[in-house]
C-alpha cells in the first residue's frame, strides 16, 4: 500500500513531479475509519505513519484534546534529556511526597491516592525512590503520583521546551495531575494526534535525546500494562511500545507497533462514557491500519 505517491510528468522544460490523488487503498482505509468514527458518535483524532515514511494517514490531526496520561511521554523524554545532560542520575533516589503546588497561585494540593491507577508509589511516601523507578511506574501503570513527583522536579517549563524542540508543539504540558484550581481555570495539559505521533516517532527513530536513551524509553513503553486499545486490534504477540491516557469521556492510546513493517499509530477519543466502546473503537482502527500497512 502506498498512501502517498506521485507521478513524473515530462514537460518541455524538463521533468516535474506532480502530486496525484490518493490510491484507492488509501481512500478505502480513510473511508472505513471515518465510517467507524461516525458510527461511534465520538470525536476522534488519528495519526498514522510507517517508520519508513512511506505511508501516512491523518484524521483531525491538529484538533486539541485533553492529554490525560499521554502527557507522561514528554515527561519521560525530559527525564532522559536531563540525565543525558548530567543534571541528574536515573538511579539517584529522591523523596516521594504527596504535596504539590498549583500553577494558579502556588497553593498546595495532594492526590487522592485511591483515585490513582496504581497504589504502589504511595507506599513510598515519606521514603525515597529512584528516578528510574518513578518513570517505570509513571509509564507502565500510569501512576499519577510518580508523574507529579517527576514533573515538580523536572519543571513543566523544561518539559515544554524539550517537547517544542522535538517539533511536537501541539502537546502542552502545563502542570501535574489533579491541580483542581488549574482545572477550574481551564489550564489543562493538551495534545493533538500529530504531536504524539511526532514524539513517538522521535523515540522510535532514536532521536529523542539519543539512541541509547530512546532504546531505554522503548523498553519502558513495551512494559505498558494496559492493552485494551491499540494492542487489542493487532495480531497476538505483536510487540507494541505505547502509552494510554484516560479521564472521564477521554480515552487515548499512542503506540509504536513493531510489525514486519513498523509504524506509529495515535488514536485520541473524546465523548464516550463507555470506556469499552472507546477501547473497541481504537482497536478497530488499529486492526484496519495494520491490515493496510502490512500488505
Amino acid at each position: 500500500m502506498q498512501l502517498r505517491w506521485s507521478v513524473l510528468c515530462v514537460l518541455a522544460a524538463g521533468v516535474v513531479q506532480l502530486p496525484v490523488a490518493p490510491q484507492p487503498s488509501e481512500a478505502a482505509l480513510r473511508a472505513e475509519i471515518e465510517q467507524r468514527i461516525r458510527a461511534s458518535g465520538a470525536e476522534v483524532g488519528v495519526a498514522f505513519r510507517t517508520l519508513d515514511g512511506g505511508d501516512e494517514l491523518l484524521i483531525q490531526p491538529d484538533v486539541s484534546f485533553h492529554a490525560a496520561s499521554t502527557m507522561k511521554v514528554p515527561v519521560m523524554i525530559e527525564l532522559y534529556r536531563q540525565a543525558h545532560a548530567g543534571l541528574l542520575r536515573l538511579d539517584e533516589e529522591v523523596p516521594v511526597v504527596n504535596a504539590f503546588h498549583s500553577i494558579v497561585d502556588g497553593s498546595p494540593y495532594a492526590l487522592a491516592v485511591g483515585d490513582d491507577s496504581d497504589a504502589g508509589v504511595s507506599k513510598h511516601v515519606g521514603g525515597r525512590m529512584s528516578y528510574r523507578d518513578l518513570c517505570e511506574a509513571m509509564i507502565t501503570v500510569s501512576s499519577n503520583l510518580a508523574a507529579n513527583v517527576l514533573i515538580e522536579r523536572l519543571g513543566p517549563a523544561n518539559i515544554q521546551r524539550t517537547t517544542d524542540a522535538l517539533g511536537a508543539t501541539g502537546m502542552r504540558v502545563l502542570r501535574g495531575v489533579e491541580d483542581g484550581k488549574a482545572f477550574d481555570n481551564g489550564l489543562n495539559n493538551t495534545t493533538t494526534a500529530r504531536a504524539l505521533l511526532t514524539l513517538m516517532e522521535k523515540i522510535a527513530h532514536g532521536d529523542a535525546v539519543d539512541k541509547a536513551a530512546s532504546d531505554e524509553m522503548v523498553a519502558v513503553l513495551k512494559r505498558q500494562t494496559f492493552h485494551d486499545r491499540i494492542p487489542a486490534g493487532l495480531p497476538p504477540g505483536t510487540p507494541v511500545a505505547h502509552k494510554t491516557g484516560e479521564i472521564t469521556r477521554i480515552q487515548h492510546d499512542a503506540a509504536i507497533v513493531y510489525a514486519a513493517r513498523p509504524f506509529v499509530l495515535v488514536v485520541l477519543v473524546r465523548g464516550l462514557d463507555d470506556t469499552k466502546r472507546s477501547a473497541a473503537l481504537a482497536a478497530d482502527i488499529a486492526r484496519l491500519v495494520y491490515a493496510a500497512s502490512q500488505r
